[in-house]
């Protein structure tokens, strides 16, 4: 199991970008959360198989059209219980 924190800068607020974020970890059998915050960044809690959780990394890393991710900053996390993955 690889647990990350994520947070990611640039034009990630008002296109859809945790929507999208949702849509694909559930896909790949993530669990966690995301969110946005004051600043105008997107901060996620992202869990799973390491090699999901590296598929959705990758894919954060330029997110869904309309977004731009200028910065992607990335911790290593302790792994908590989630039922799934939700936008908070």
């Amino acid at each position: 199991m690889k647990a990350l924190h994520v947070t990611l800068e640039g034009r990630v607020q008002g296109v859809g970008f945790r929507w999208h974020t949702r849509a694909e970890a559930r896909a790949l059998g993530l669990k966690g959360w995301v969110r946005n915050l004051d600043d105008g960044s997107v901060e996620a809690h992202i869990q799973g198989a390491e090699s999901a959780v590296q598929e959705l990394l990758d894919w954060l890393r330029s997110g869904p059209s309309g977004a731009r991710v200028d910065e992607c900053l990335v911790k290593d996390a302790s792994p908590a219980e989630f039922l799934g993955f939700e936008i908070r």
